[in-house]
Order: C-alpha cells, then sequence, then structure tokens
C-alpha cells in the first residue's frame, strides 16, 4: 500500500501513538475541530491524552497528504511529551488509527513561538515550515512545550491557555502504512 494515500479510509475519533525511541506506549490522541493548543486542545491535554486539532488552521488525518497535527503536554498532566525533545532524525513514530499503524520517521525538529503569527503559520502548514506550498506527502508534527528552556533563558511569558512561548515541534514524514486486524 502506498505511503502518500490522499485519504486514509473513515479515520476514527481516537488513535494512538507509540515512539519506541522515546518509550511511548499507546497515549491517546483526540482530533478536534480547531487549532494547536486552543482552548478545546488545551482541554484534552488536560485530561491526559494528546490532541489533534482538524480544519482551517489545523491539520488533517493519520495517513492523510498534509500535516497531521498532534500536541501533548511535556511537564504536567501525565506528560506524554516528557521525552519529545530527545527524539533524533530517524526516529519512529507510530499512529495506530483503526486498523492501520502509519509509521513516521522523524527527520528535522522545528521552534515554534506563540507569539509570532509567522511561526505559527509554519507549524500549522500542510507543508511543516512553509505556510504557501502545497502539501505532496503526509507527514506528522509533534508539538511540546518548550517551558524549561523557556525558564531557563528567564522567559516566563504565557498565553492565556498558560502555554509558554515556545513549542518544540519534531517533523516527520510518513514511510510506511501496515495493516493490523
Amino acid at each position: 500500500m502506498s505511503a502518500e494515500r490522499a485519504r486514509p479510509a473513515r479515520e476514527p475519533r481516537r488513535s494512538h501513538l507509540s515512539i519506541p525511541a522515546i518509550r511511548l506506549r499507546s497515549v491517546p490522541v483526540l482530533r478536534y475541530a480547531g487549532t494547536p493548543d486552543d482552548a478545546e486542545g488545551t482541554r484534552i491535554q488536560n485530561r491526559g491524552p494528546t490532541a489533534s486539532p482538524r480544519g482551517p488552521g489545523g491539520g488533517v488525518g493519520p495517513g492523510e497528504v498534509g500535516n497531521f497535527i498532534v500536541t501533548g503536554h511535556r511537564t504536567s498532566h501525565s506528560a506524554p511529551f516528557r521525552d519529545l525533545p530527545a527524539l533524533r532524525a530517524g526516529d519512529r513514530v507510530r499512529v495506530h488509527a483503526g486498523q492501520t499503524v502509519y509509521v513516521y520517521r522523524v527527520t528535522a525538529t522545528r521552534s515554534t513561538s506563540f507569539r509570532s503569527q509567522r511561526s505559527l503559520a509554519e507549524q500549522s502548514a500542510a507543508l511543516p515550515g512553509r505556510p504557501n506550498a502545497d502539501p505532496v506527502r503526509s507527514m506528522i508534527t509533534l508539538s511540546t512545550c518548550a517551558t524549561p528552556e523557556d525558564h531557563a533563558a528567564g522567559n516566563y511569558w504565557s498565553d492565556r491557555f498558560d502555554n509558554p512561548e515556545h513549542r518544540i515541534d519534531k517533523v516527520g514524514v510518513l514511510v510506511a502504512e501496515l495493516v493490523v486486524d
């Protein structure tokens, strides 16, 4: 099966994320209509799972061409992305959605600033980092707070949802789709 499908068969409301390199296993990913780290996304993360926005300003579902965005807490609320900054190029990310496991390979690390509209647009772009480019591949952006780094630099700014100024984003490309029973 091609790793460049335009749209997977009916995406379930909940999928599960596993990242072997940081010992993350089967963390729920809840989709919602919105943008990364908005009120609804923050509410979802505050309950412990990760959140995945859809629609204008959000991303696409797993396996779809474009940017599948998953956000999670790093320092609170079960901290599923506690060790996300340790991911390196080449590490694998698995997303189990319905009968399919999507395997992504990490290719890059980005920084996003909540105080920069351009930076936010780059994070949410269909082609991560390139807001006006058309996507041609299925990609993933895993995003978490840079609170420890911001605080170490003396930056205590936060938005109305208590997000720190900076996010650490790990970007990857889809390399395989596995059908499971």
